[in-house]
């Protein structure tokens, strides 16, 4: 995409994910290095080398901010084409952002919850990220049906991935990990795909024929 086109959703991802920001140039590295080094201990976040989902959480959260930082080793290869907002990084993760998002959520439950007890779900939301991540990384890792034989644990945790909006189709997505369709058989849908699509006929994307990292 353009450069303007990627200002724009740099910042739709940081109020989308408000609290649990994470900066997309240091989630795509951990992406790139995911595929990169699946199941090894090289790999940002693997059930197969951490005891516990939450051991793995910890150290996925630990990278992370270390790539932040520029402390972390990270290959070239995998800052190739990467976009970059420094700023809006540095703000996005602070605490005072993070708190001012957690803020605005509890207003909003408060205001419009229909009863006290969806203050229950206030947690959820808070943590959302990090939460989406375990189910990826986690469970998409041990649970699930195996489409294609792979060198590595993925799965796909759906037949029809209503609750991921596609990226359950983790074993897919690991065999054919430059397709932006995660659906490949017959009765699996990606629901994120038709947006991708109408974002390129649009002319706000343009797809890649060819990988930019093997």
């Amino acid at each position: 995409m353009s450069r303007f086109w990627e200002k724009v959703f740099y910042l739709f991802s940081y109020i989308t994910q408000g609290s649990s920001f994470m900066s997309p140039k240091a989630y795509g590295i951990m992406h790139r290095m995911h595929h990169a080094y699946t199941d090894t201990d090289r790999d940002p976040h693997s059930p197969s080398y951490d005891k516990n989902l939450f051991a793995m959480m910890w150290r996925t959260r630990n990278i992370y901010h270390n790539i932040q930082r520029g402390s972390y080793p990270v290959e070239a290869r995998f800052t190739k084409n990467m976009p970059e907002w420094k700023g809006l990084d540095i703000w996005g993760n602070s605490t005072l952002s993070r708190l001012l998002w957690v803020g605005v959520y509890a207003w909003l439950y408060i205001e419009f919850a229909p009863s006290f007890w969806f203050l229950l779900l206030l947690p959820l939301h808070i943590a959302m990220g990090p939460l989406h991540g375990l189910i990826i990384n986690w469970f998409a890792h041990k649970y699930g049906r195996v489409n294609y034989l792979a060198n590595n644990t993925s799965r796909n945790l759906f037949k029809i991935d209503w609750l991921m909006l596609g990226e359950g189709y983790h074993n897919n997505h690991h065999i054919f990990p430059s397709r932006s369709n995660f659906a490949s058989k017959k009765g699996e849908f990606d629901l994120c795909y038709p947006i991708i699509y109408l974002l390129g006929k649009l002319k706000i994307i343009r797809h890649l024929s060819e990988p930019q990292i093997v």
